[in-house]
């Protein structure tokens, strides 16, 4: 569905202007790390069904939307109306420090308890870590399912697939620092994976684009701990990417919305929040946007509900609780940061 667009004079971002044609339609002003072009179908989602709202969209980094957020009301400034990003610990940050509004929706007490903070956080979406692998590159054997299998595999293989091997720099990336994180507290021996890693002369990238090309063109034979769904977005379009759900234990983010305290027309914003909850929002979230859905309502290989009723306790979602804010500590994030060099320093 097109969308009529107007860039924003004044103030970054992109305004879809209301469906209705009133040029002075209130204003719903998103901040968002998602990519604006895979924003647009929730956009024009939420659009059809409020035809006399018009929506600006500023897409940033996950670190500028909870900073601009904290600045804005900090300096008595209104902000956004609602919030979206995939810095899990940064958006609970917001919750617990008081610079998010209480949510009460139609769908809030049906909602996953793991994925719901006191109605002011929410997780949004279900993305699985998983592996990618040049598929021509095991058309003689199976590509590793487990984390133990991954370190066989490297081992086995030596120098055929040295400098092969991509994962995300946990230095750089905020949800490759996560996946980090959640290994080190589900897998006593994450560190053999992290050597064998090293050994096999692995390459680090900030964002999943980098490893998911090399993986998708042959240079690289395994991606690691990459995120679920620009995994297949890139395997819809590239018949040479394989996805494998690791069967010791899948970790899962979320991308998580709010409307902040200070938002400049909080109603427009839980709104915005009620459609992405509702059926049609998830929907169109699981088969347009690529992303699984989270809401019980929706049914689909690309949901929550499928992925559990398949994988069981193998599924290990990252709850939306302060329990996130540890990842925040700069004195554990340094030591484990310090660590992770090191082991890979030492192949």
């Amino acid at each position: 569905m097109l969308l009529a667009v107007i860039p924003c004079a004044f103030a970054e971002g992109t305004l879809f202007p209301a469906r209705g044609g009133n040029s002075d339609a209130p204003v719903l002003v998103v901040y968002s790390s998602l990519d604006e072009p895979l924003a647009r179908p929730m956009i024009a989602g939420f659009q059809a069904a409020n035809p006399d709202v018009a929506v600006r969209y500023e897409e940033m980094l996950t670190g500028e939307v909870h900073d601009r957020i904290v600045h804005e009301t900090d300096a008595g400034q209104k902000t956004a109306d609602f919030a979206f990003s995939s810095a899990m610990d940064l958006q609970v940050k917001l919750s617990n420090d008081g610079y998010a509004q209480r949510s009460d929706l139609p769908m809030s007490e049906h909602w996953p308890q793991w994925a719901n903070w006191r109605n002011t956080a929410y997780a949004l979406t279900f993305e699985p870590a998983v592996f990618v692998y040049h598929k021509p590159s095991f058309k003689d054997r199976k590509p590793p399912a487990s984390r133990a299998e991954f370190v066989e595999y490297l081992k086995s293989e030596g120098e055929a697939v040295y400098g092969r091997i991509g994962t995300y720099d946990i230095e750089r990336s905020g949800v490759g620092f996560l996946f980090m994180a959640r290994d080190q507290e589900q897998f006593g021996d994450i560190w053999t994976v992290i050597r064998a890693m090293g050994a096999a002369g692995v390459k680090l990238y900030s964002t999943s684009s980098a490893i998911l090309e090399r993986v998708a063109d042959g240079r690289f034979v395994l991606g690691y701990n990459i995120l679920g769904s620009y995994a297949a977005d890139w395997a819809s379009r590239n018949p040479n990417v394989g996805i494998v759900l690791p069967k010791d234990y899948t970790v899962v983010m979320s991308r998580i919305g709010l409307v902040p305290q200070a938002a400049a027309s909080p109603e427009l914003g839980r709104r915005y929040l009620a459609f992405f909850m509702s059926k049609q929002g998830q929907e169109i979230l699981s088969r347009e946007l690529q992303i699984a859905a989270v809401s019980p309502e929706v049914s689909g290989s690309n949901t929550a509900r499928t992925m559990r009723a398949l994988l069981g306790a193998q599924l290990k979602p990252v709850p939306v609780s302060p329990g996130l804010m540890v990842y925040l500590d700069q004195v554990k994030r340094a030591r484990l940061i310090a660590r992770w060099n090191d082991v890979l320093r030492m192949q």
